[in-house]
C-alpha cells in the first residue's frame, strides 16, 4: 500500500538506499569513516552505528581496508565502497545505477553476488544497466527503456520465451542491399521483420516453415554474394538489440 511522501518523508527515505553512477564518496575521509558518515545521516548512532559499519565493511570485502582512504582504492574498491554507503543503514529498497561501469572482473562478480544476497535478504534491488548479461543473471523482472520511453517489460523468463518463439538472423552480404530487397524481403511467408545496417540484413522469422530457405533463394537470384550467416539465440542482450536497433547513439 502506498504511503504519502510528505507525511512519512523520513520513514520512507530511511527504507531506501541510492547508489548514483557517479561514486559519491568522500577521498579525505577512510573507508569506516565514510560508511560512519553515511550511516549518520539515517540515523544510526552508538552501538547500532558501529555494527553496522562493520557488517558492511566485511559484506563489501573492505574490512582490511578500512582505515585506507579512497584515493589510494582501485576503481573496484571505489565502487564497492559507493554501494557500501547505500546499504550502510539496511534498506529495504536500493537502487544501483550502473554500479559496474568500469571495474575489474573480480570487483564486478563481487557486486553481482553482494546483490543477489542483498535480494535474498529480503531487499528489492532497482537495478539500472546497459550490460544485457547482467540483468539477465541478477533480475527477476525486467523493463526495457528507449528514449524515455517503455518499450517491453515482463518477468524474465516469459520475456525470454516470448522471442523464443523467433527466429534471428544476421546475413553479411558483400553489398549493401537496396529498398527493393528489403520490401521482397519481408514480403517472403514467416518473415516478421527484415532491416539493413551497410551490408548487414538483420531478419527476425517465425519458427516455422522455411523463411530462411525462400530468403537465401531470393538473394542468390538477385546476385548478392553472403559473406557469413548467422543464427542468433534469442537471449535478453539479443532481444534488447531487435528492440531498439544497431545504430549508436548519442
Amino acid at each position: 500500500m502506498g504511503q504519502d511522501f510528505e507525511k512519512n518523508k523520513e520513514e520512507i527515505k530511511s527504507n531506501m538506499g541510492v547508489t548514483p553512477q557517479d561514486i559519491v564518496i568522500f577521498e579525505d575521509l577512510t573507508a569506516k569513516e565514510n560508511l560512519e558518515y553515511f550511516g549518520s545521516l539515517y540515523g544510526l548512532r552508538g552501538n547500532r552505528l558501529i555494527e553496522s559499519v562493520d557488517e558492511t565493511l566485511e559484506f563489501i570485502g573492505l574490512t582490511n581496508v578500512k582505515k585506507k582512504f579512497p584515493r589510494t582504492f582501485s576503481g573496484g574498491m571505489k565502487r564497492r565502497l559507493n554501494i557500501g554507503c547505500a546499504i550502510v543503514h539496511q534498506p529495504r529498497i536500493i537502487i544501483l545505477d550502473e554500479p559496474t561501469v568500469g571495474i575489474d572482473a573480480q570487483s564486478r562478480n563481487h557486486i553481482l553476488a553482494s546483490i543477489k544476497e542483498l535480494n535474498a535478504r529480503g531487499a528489492t534491488v532497482i537495478y539500472t544497466s546497459h550490460y544485457m548479461e547482467e540483468v539477465e543473471a541478477i533480475c527477476d523482472d525486467i523493463i526495457i527503456i528507449d528514449q524515455g520511453e517503455i518499450i517491453e517489460q515482463g518477468e524474465k523468463e516469459a520475456l525470454i520465451s516470448k522471442y523464443n518463439n523467433e527466429r534471428k538472423f544476421d546475413i553479411m552480404l558483400a553489398k549493401n542491399p537496396d529498398k527493393k530487397i528489403l520490401s521482397k524481403i519481408n514480403g517472403i511467408s514467416g518473415v516478421k521483420n527484415c532491416k539493413s545496417e551497410g551490408s548487414l540484413l538483420e531478419i527476425t522469422t517465425s519458427i516455422e516453415g522455411n523463411a530462411l530457405k525462400m530468403i537465401i533463394e531470393l538473394l542468390e537470384k538477385e546476385k548478392f554474394d553472403f559473406i557469413s550467416i548467422d543464427m542468433k539465440k534469442m537471449n535478453l542482450e539479443n532481444i534488447f538489440l531487435l528492440l531498439t536497433g544497431r545504430k549508436l547513439r548519442d
